[in-house]
C-alpha cells in the first residue's frame, strides 16, 4: 500500500534537515580543523568573523557545491552561530517579539509571543549539543553548571536573564528559561503607549522619587517588575551616587554614576559565595545617595529596610507578591527567615517607618501588563500596618483576542507625603486626584 502523499512529504522534509545537520556538522569540525588560534587572538570581533566567514564559505563550496543561494547562507550563518554565538539560540534571540524562551530538551522549544505561548521549529541536536551552548554562556559570565552545580542564573551579552537547570535535577534534558530583554531598555513613552499605566499616575511616581521616597515594585513573575523599575530609575537625577546589587545583571541604568555590584555563587571547592546580604552590607560604605536591589529575596531583605531608614532615601527593590498587602507579608516573611530574632511587631514597625511607596505591577490575562496599584504605606496601628489605594486599575472584560482590559482610576485620596514632593520642588496639578 503506498504511503500516504503527507507522511511521505514530511519524511523528506526531515531527511533533507538530517542531510544539512550532517553537512553543518561537517563544515564546522572543518573549519576548527583548519583555524589558527594563535593568530584569531590578534583580530578584532567584525573583522574575526568576516575573516571565517570567508573560509566557511569556501568550506561550503567544497563540500557542496550545489547548494542554491538561500540554503548556502543558512549554512554559513548557522555556521558562524555554531562558532562565535549560542547556536539555534541565536535564530530566537533574534526574532521580532518574543519575549521568552523556554526549552525543554533539546527538542521541545517553546516562545512567548505577542502574549501566547507557542512551540519554536528550533531545535537542538542532542543534549550534548545544548549543553556546550549553555556552558559556553554561563562560562562567559564568570559562572558555571555542572553536575555538583546543576542549576545557574547568567545573563546574555544583551542583558537577557537566563535561568537553567540540568540532569540529575531536570529528568528530561537540559532546561533553559530566558527572559529576554533588549539592547534598548523600554522607555517611559513606550509603556505610556502601551498603556501600562496613565500620564498622571507617571507625575506622582517622578515626584515620588525626586522627593526621595522608598519603593517597593511588587508582582508576580514576567509582569513587568524590573522593566519598571528600570524605567523609573530614568527620574533620579544625574548627580546621585547609585549602587545597584542583583544576582544577574539585569538593570540597564541611564544615569552616569552608576555602581553595579553581582552576588556570586560558592567555587567548586563551596568557598568564595558572595550574597545580597554582603554586597548590601558594603555598600552602605561605599557613599550611596540610593541603593536599588534588583530583588529581595530572603535575608538582605532587613538590611534593605534598615539602609531606607538610616539615611538612603530614595532607594528601590522589587518583590514577588500578587497585591500591596501580600508584598507586606512576604517582606515580613523574608526578614524572619533571614534568622534574626526581632519580634514581629518591631519588624512592621521597620517597615512602615521604611517603605513609603508600593507599586503593583501585574500581567493580565492574554499578556498586557499593567500597573494596578500604587498603594501609599502609612503607619502602624496597634500591630497592623496601615496602607492606602492612590491610583488602582480596574478589570473590565476579555476582548474577542483573549485579552483582558479594564480602566485606570484615582480613589480621590490625597497621599500624606506630598508635603515632602512639595519640598523637594515637586509641583502636582491640584486635580491630579481627583475622581472622574
Amino acid at each position: 500500500m503506498p504511503a500516504h502523499p503527507g507522511l511521505a512529504r514530511g519524511r523528506r522534509v526531515e531527511s533533507s534537515q538530517d542531510e544539512f545537520e550532517k553537512l553543518k556538522r561537517l563544515i564546522h569540525g572543518k573549519l576548527v580543523d583548519k583555524l589558527d588560534l594563535s593568530k584569531l587572538g590578534e583580530l578584532e570581533g567584525d573583522t574575526l568573523r568576516r575573516e571565517i566567514r570567508l573560509v566557511v564559505e569556501h568550506l561550503c563550496d567544497t563540500e557542496n557545491p550545489l547548494l542554491n543561494r538561500s540554503e548556502r547562507e543558512r549554512l554559513i550563518e548557522e555556521v558562524l552561530d555554531e562558532t562565535f554565538g549560542f547556536g539555534p539560540l541565536e535564530i530566537l534571540m533574534k526574532e521580532e517579539g518574543v519575549a521568552d524562551i523556554m526549552i525543554n530538551g533539546p527538542k521541545h522549544v517553546f516562545v512567548e509571543k505577542n502574549g501566547r505561548i507557542q512551540k519554536s521549529q528550533v531545535t537542538f541536536r542532542d543534549n550534548d549539543h545544548l549543553l556546550q551552548i549553555l556552558d559556553r554562556i554561563v562560562s562567559r559570565v564568570g559562572r558555571r553548571i555542572d553536575e555538583t552545580s546543576p542549576m545557574c542564573d547568567a545573563r546574555l551579552p544583551d542583558g537577557s536573564r537566563l535561568n537553567a537547570i540540568i540532569p540529575p535535577l531536570a529528568l528530561d534534558g537540559p532546561s533553559l528559561t530566558i527572559r529576554k530583554f533588549g539592547s534598548k531598555p523600554l522607555q517611559l513613552e513606550d509603556l505610556l503607549r502601551f498603556g501600562a499605566f496613565t500620564p498622571e499616575m507617571v507625575m506622582l511616581l517622578e515626584g515620588a522619587i525626586k522627593a526621595r521616597l522608598n519603593i517597593i515594585i511588587s508582582g508576580g513573575t514576567g509582569s513587568g517588575k524590573t522593566t519598571l523599575l528600570n524605567t523609573l530609575s530614568s527620574f533620579i537625577q544625574n548627580d546621585q551616587r547609585i549602587v545597584t546589587i542583583e544576582d544577574a545583571a539585569e538593570l540597564q541604568l541611564q544615569q552616569e554614576h552608576v555602581l553595579r555590584l553581582e552576588t556570586r555563587p560558592a567555587n567548586i571547592e563551596g568557598r568564595g559565595r558572595v550574597t545580597a546580604t554582603d554586597l548590601v552590607k558594603n555598600a552602605l560604605r561605599m557613599r550611596p545617595d540610593r541603593i536599588i536591589i534588583g530583588e529581595c529575596r530572603g535575608a538582605e531583605t532587613l538590611d534593605m529596610l534598615q539602609a531606607m531608614n538610616t539615611g538612603h532615601e530614595g532607594s528601590m527593590t522589587t518583590v514577588h507578591a500578587n497585591n500591596p498587602r501580600d508584598a507586606v507579608s512576604r517582606i515580613e516573611t523574608m526578614v524572619t527567615m533571614g534568622g534574626t530574632e526581632l519580634p514581629l511587631k518591631a519588624i512592621r514597625h521597620q517597615l512602615a517607618s521604611a517603605v513609603d511607596l508600593i507599586i503593583q505591577a501585574s500581567r493580565l490575562q492574554g499578556g498586557p501588563r499593567k500597573v494596578t496599584h500604587i498603594t501609599e504605606v502609612l503607619n502602624m496601628e496597634q500591630d497592623t500596618i496601615i496602607m492606602q489605594d492612590v491610583f488602582l486599575f480596574r478589570p473590565d472584560g476579555i476582548d474577542e483576542e483573549g485579552r483582558a482590559f479594564g480602566h485606570f482610576e484615582s480613589t480621590g485620596v490625597r497621599p500624606s507625603f506630598m508635603d515632602r514632593l512639595e519640598a523637594a520642588g515637586v509641583r502636582l496639578p491640584a486635580n491630579l486626584f481627583a475622581t472622574r
